[in-house]
């Protein structure tokens, strides 16, 4: 596959002016959600084969959000690839001054292994609405569902308009050699800040959608039974390889033996005595994450789970208690199925705490305490979250969703998807019936000072 000839095709036919009408975007918007449609069934035996995701969560985590992502393009690209007029400046007049969104061209989206689907159809569909052509590169990790990708794409598109390019890290590097108008990245900080580099080299824009440790305070006023079902249920959701997953409990001393408690009954509840033998637990992508993960499994402190079966890559959902902030599970962003709960006193402290760490794609608070609440999501800062739950405020296409500083930069889905993958063009149409003659030299001043010091109050 010769990649820089198909940098080249894209590049000539972005310049016929093809994908510019709205009429040719909802076309394509349609061919893909048609496909998704038509090979719903292959998607989800994908993502079993490459993770051992049920069908269910499949379709709840990864078609169907993709189906509600393209559906709401639909409905609106018409009113977001519109013009609008802004207010002009009674120094301009007479001008109309307005902006129009443009399409930045050929532009490279490189998704992750956890969410193969989700994280690269999502961006696509955004992508096209805002008029633009495109090469995607899913992750080698995910194997069957990058094959199944380059599949479904090929059918809906010529690889001038939407190519898919498969393999590893030769192609990520032959790739980022390549000029684009624009890149989005959704993976780890360490390819991330590589990412960077390379489009730094070219002036570049990007979008980085990266991960972190994203923590869960759980405050004395929380209503625990519920707090511990959200909680089981968004962090070990795809066997805890999620970027948004609770990495880590922040518990109120008080409360946090009941917690420990609750969340060891929810597991049971949610996935069995024996969760590895549960037909819908899924399995950790491959040996060398296998084997990260278990360096992080301290026995010393699990006080629940730790069973392996390491012929099908599974653990099982694990908590560890009596945790600290200099264990090595707190070193890094655990991206599986391990828990550490750590305690605090004092809900002020937090404030100090969280600061000296990088920044997190996503904080949780459970709390019922209102003023908290208000203060809380504030001060912290954090790329997106919830209150009173975990995980589901990416699942809309009415917020954008994306990290802040460490764990990203830009953001997607709706409004904001479309933004991400356009440039706001600012034009004024100064008409040419009259021409105020102020601005030019010989500048006078005694006619044209009072009237100038009006104009630009």
């Amino acid at each position: 596959m010769n990649i820089h000839k198909i940098v080249e095709s894209q590049r000539r036919f972005f310049r016929t002016g093809a994908t510019l009408p709205v009429s040719f975007r909802k076309e394509m918007l349609q061919k893909l959600l048609n496909a998704v449609n038509r090979h719903e069934a292959e998607i989800g035996a994908a993502l079993a084969a490459d993770l051992g995701k049920s069908g269910y969560e499949s379709f709840m985590c990864e078609t169907g959000l993709v189906r509600g992502e393209i559906s709401w393009m639909l409905r609106h690209v018409g009113r977001l690839a519109r013009e609008h007029t802004v207010s002009t400046p009674l120094a301009q007049f007479a001008a109309r001054s307005f902006i129009r969104p443009s399409p930045y061209g050929g532009v490279l989206i490189m998704s992750p292994w956890n969410y193969p689907v989700l994280l690269t159809l999502d961006p696509l569909a955004d992508a096209i609405a805002a008029g633009n052509t495109a090469v995607v590169k899913p992750s080698a990790y995910a194997s069957a569902t990058s094959a199944l990708l380059a599949k479904l794409i090929g059918e809906c598109f010529p690889p001038e308009y939407v190519a898919v390019v498969t393999g590893g890290r030769e192609e990520n590097a032959a790739l980022l050699e390549e000029k684009f108008d624009f890149v989005f990245f959704t993976g780890s900080q360490a390819v991330g800040r590589e990412v960077l580099r390379h489009t730094a080299e070219r002036l570049t824009p990007a979008v980085l959608e990266l991960g972190g440790k994203s923590p869960c305070i759980v405050d004395k006023t929380a209503r625990l039974p519920l707090a511990a079902r959200r909680i089981v249920f968004g962090k070990y959701l795809n066997c805890g390889q999620t970027c948004v997953a609770p990495d880590y409990i922040l518990c109120h001393s008080s409360v946090k033996d009941q917690l420990v408690e609750l969340l060891r009954r929810e597991i049971r509840r949610q996935y069995g005595e024996n969760p590895l033998q549960n037909p819908d637990y899924g399995r950790i992508v491959n040996e060398k994450h296998f084997h990260r993960l278990l360096g992080l499994i301290d026995q010393s402190k699990t006080v629940l789970g730790g069973q392996t079966a390491p012929g099908s890559l599974q653990i099982a959902p694990t908590i560890l208690d009596a945790v600290a902030e200099d264990d090595p599970v707190m070193q890094e962003e655990i991206f599986g199925p391990i828990l550490p709960i750590l305690t605090y006193n004092r809900f002020e402290e937090l404030y100090e705490r969280l600061a000296d760490k990088p920044k997190p794609l996503a904080l949780y608070l459970f709390s019922e305490d209102r003023s908290r609440i208000r203060e809380a999501m504030g001060r912290f800062q954090f790329g997106g979250g919830c209150v009173n739950d975990v995980v589901i405020h990416l699942a809309t296409s009415a917020m954008g969703f994306g990290g802040v500083g460490e764990s990203g930069m830009g953001a997607y889905h709706g409004r904001a998807g479309f933004e991400a993958f356009s440039h706001q063009k600012s034009i004024v149409d100064k008409k040419t019936w009259m021409d105020l003659p102020m601005r030019y030299q010989p500048y006078q001043k005694k006619l044209y000072g009072k009237l100038l010091h009006m104009f630009l109050r």
